[in-house]
């Protein structure tokens, strides 16, 4: 979901815009599509609820990452809310915007441990293992992958679609794993 450029993904459910300020180009630099939502709150806060559903679009992402087939990608920090500020173009400092602040691992150890579970099974699944020739595209084509919406084999791909769910069985049938995605900010 984040990568070396851009927000990392606490900034992504954070902020609505980009804050390069520091950067000294008067915020012209960076992309200006983020494709972000800060919850309803720009920026830090100390608002419980806004802060649960950050935390829980952060597990969100992160589920979807580490539960696809192929070989996830997170950006260090990502794990404990690592923040840039705001900053979607950090390259260039050198500072408190950019470093790691080691004390978010115990602040978010919650997500931090959920993050851990995750990765250890997707360690354990036989998917990527199978053929390690295959490309990401060829082992997708090869999956076995069955798509529903809010009801069995009937997938919304409309585009006010709240609701996605598959069920995929890997090529040699010794794994199969259901997932539901619900995209509704409310509980």
């Amino acid at each position: 979901m984040t990568c070396h450029d851009g927000f990392t993904l606490n900034d992504l459910v954070s902020y609505n815009g980009k804050h390069n300020d520091a950067n000294g180009e008067e915020n012209r630099d960076g992309s200006n599509d983020n494709m972000s939502w800060n919850c309803g709150i720009e920026g830090p806060t100390d608002d419980p609820s806004v802060e649960r559903l950050r935390t829980q679009q952060i597990k969100n992402f992160v589920a979807v990452t580490l539960l696809s087939a192929g070989a996830p990608m997170l950006l260090m920090g990502d794990e404990v809310r690592r923040t840039q500020q705001g900053n979607n173009n950090a390259y260039g400092q050198d500072n408190e915007i950019s470093w790691m602040d080691w004390s978010l691992v115990e602040k978010h150890a919650g997500l931090l441990r959920f993050v851990r579970r995750l990765i250890a099974d997707h360690l354990k699944r036989d998917v990527s293992r199978q053929d390690p020739g295959l490309t990401l595209n060829q082992l997708i084509r090869q999956a076995k992958i069955v798509w529903h919406g809010t009801k069995l084999h009937q997938p919304d791909w409309s585009t006010d679609s709240r609701a996605i769910a598959m069920t995929m069985t890997s090529m040699r049938g010794r794994l199969m794993f259901h997932m539901m995605i619900n995209t509704f900010w409310r509980s």
